[in-house]
């Protein structure tokens, strides 16, 4: 698959590197593709190359990199020709300038406002949760730890979660696109607990559990009813 990835900030050079690295073709468009051109030398990927946004809004996934508060959305409505009917993948989380909090209301998330703006693009959340420095090792003591991939486009969902196949998460489907509410909030709390116990930026989460059937037996506790 072919990957465009619009910004050649610490996540955009990340997420685009690991998808090299997972075998797909992925392009790093900049607003400087010579910037773009100089970062892609540096990571020595054969099928990892550089261009401006027009040559990664080829690609049928594209992946901006670029925070809500820097104008994302009126930058992608500006690309509502060249995004229609492809799949994007919209990692951003709506901060403020200091990190404190998000811009956006309880009631919404970023990826619906994207979706909203993109009526006619397949947005998919993803890697929301994920801090910047998990990416540079993403294992926490031989634990693999989750991307939460949310959508109301099922198809599209699922290729997202294909796309991860071969990369260093486990990527879960989290349901419904209004589900990146939860999932961008737990990114909100993440980062104020993380520096609280010493963990930023280098923190993700897990979903724990263990396989469980209706009527199984539960032995720890007696029964809810008399």
């Amino acid at each position: 698959m072919q990957i465009g990835v619009l910004g050649t900030g610490r996540m955009g050079v990340r997420l685009a590197a690991m998808y090299a690295a997972a075998g797909h073709q992925v392009v790093l468009g900049s607003r400087d593709p010579a910037r773009a051109g100089k970062i892609a030398s540096g990571l020595g990927r054969a099928n990892l190359t550089a261009g401006g946004y027009e040559q990664a809004l080829d690609a049928p996934v594209v992946l901006p990199a670029i925070f809500i508060r820097d104008g994302l959305l009126d930058r992608l409505e500006a690309m509502r020709d060249a995004l229609a009917g492809k799949i994007l993948i919209d990692i951003t989380n709506p901060f403020n300038d200091d990190y404190t909090d998000f811009i956006t209301p309880w009631d919404t998330s970023g990826a619906e406002q994207i979706a909203a703006r993109l009526p006619e693009t397949r947005v998919v959340g993803a890697f929301k949760n994920v801090w910047w420095e998990v990416f540079d090792a993403p294992e926490f003591d031989g634990t693999v730890s989750d991307v939460y991939v949310v959508s109301d486009d099922e198809e599209a969902k699922g290729q997202v979660i294909a796309l991860g196949e071969g990369t260093p998460f486990r990527h879960l489907d989290a349901g419904r696109l209004a589900n990146a509410r939860t999932v961008e909030r737990m990114t909100l709390l993440s980062g104020e607990l993380g520096p609280r116990y010493g963990f930023f930026p280098r923190m993700n989460y897990k979903l724990l559990g263990e396989p469980w059937t209706p009527g199984q037996a539960d032995h720890t506790v007696g029964p809810l009813i008399a």
